[in-house]
């Protein structure tokens, strides 16, 4: 069997590409007038028509306009554990947390910039923030079952991968609060963008390595 031949590993076909164009699309136009008018200002009518599909197509992609502006998050959180596999199996845990989520933030790609204002939207918005809650106990999990498989241990007796990946995944969410927090943040930018947080994430692994390496 050719590797183009695997369901695992062949491209999507021209009907599931569609639909994930129109999941990409709704999702960008719900973080556009989010950011322009406010989560509890902005309809499902008003983002349908922003993405050019219908209020039944909208529902077929997403329960609510909440649950699209976090599945922008949703979706770049399985974009880090997908390069945090990808790691050298000899490089440091914490190192590899770190440089996974160097190299998402240093794709200048569409959604890249659309999860920096979903999480500023998130971050802003007390009720966006009460569904980031499932989000983030999802990537935890996913996180700690790809940490379990580089250690090589047991996750029904081994607490490390479960520990190890919230204390990443906190110290990467401190990093991103406070680069948010910044009022001269744009998040439209490039450049400028990937260096500011890069250097925020950089610092941030840093004081949790010296804190778990310290004697």
């Amino acid at each position: 069997m050719n590797a183009t031949d695997d369901p695992a590993t062949a491209a999507p076909g021209l009907r599931e590409r569609k639909k994930l164009a129109t999941r990409e699309a709704v999702r960008a136009a719900t973080v556009r007038l989010t950011e322009q008018h406010g989560i509890g200002d902005v309809t499902v009518e008003m983002i349908a028509r922003a993405a050019d599909v219908s209020v039944r197509t909208f529902f077929n992609h997403f329960p609510s306009k909440e649950e699209a502006v976090l599945d922008v998050v949703r979706t770049r959180a399985a974009v880090l554990i997908e390069e945090f596999r990808r790691r050298p199996p000899e490089e440091p845990l914490l190192d590899a947390v770190r440089e996974a989520a160097l190299t998402v933030i240093d794709r200048d790609d569409a959604l890249g910039r659309v999860h920096l204002v979903a999480l500023r939207l998130v971050r802003d918005t007390p009720t966006l923030r009460a569904h980031e809650m499932a989000v983030l106990a999802e990537q935890e999990a996913a996180l700690a079952g790809a940490i379990t498989v580089r250690l090589g241990v047991d996750p029904a007796s081994d607490t490390r991968s479960v520990v190890a990946a919230a204390a990443a995944l906190s110290t990467l969410r401190i990093a991103l609060d406070r680069w948010l927090a910044r009022p001269d943040g744009d998040l439209r930018g490039t450049g400028a963008v990937r260096s500011g947080l890069a250097a925020e994430i950089d610092d941030a692994f840093a004081a949790l390595v010296h804190m778990v390496e310290r004697p």
